[in-house]
């Protein structure tokens, strides 16, 4: 198979991060980003997953409180939903 040359630009801090942590998996940056462009060729997309699911700052305390809640046994839970609408009546 014919090799070809990628030449890509990235910031230094960004390629010193990356080549530390393929030094320690035993793998140099070609076979890095070898693996990468094959595994894209696998998956037929980018192989991980892109999102912009970040919640604002009312949902992340939403999220928060209600994690609180779960987990705290002093408060009131409800087995089903007409015992919880009898407990709103009151």
């Amino acid at each position: 198979m014919a090799s070809a040359n990628l030449n890509i630009r990235t910031d230094k801090e960004v390629k010193d991060a990356a080549e530390k942590i393929f030094e320690a998996l035993g793998l140099n940056m070609t076979t890095a980003v070898n693996m990468f462009l094959r595994q894209t060729i696998r998956e037929n997309g980018i192989p991980f997953e892109l999102t912009l699911n970040v919640p604002n700052k009312v949902t992340a305390a939403a999220i928060s409180e209600g994690r609180a809640l779960a987990y705290d046994s002093s408060v009131k839970g409800y087995s089903s939903m007409s015992e919880l609408k009898a407990a709103l009546e009151e």
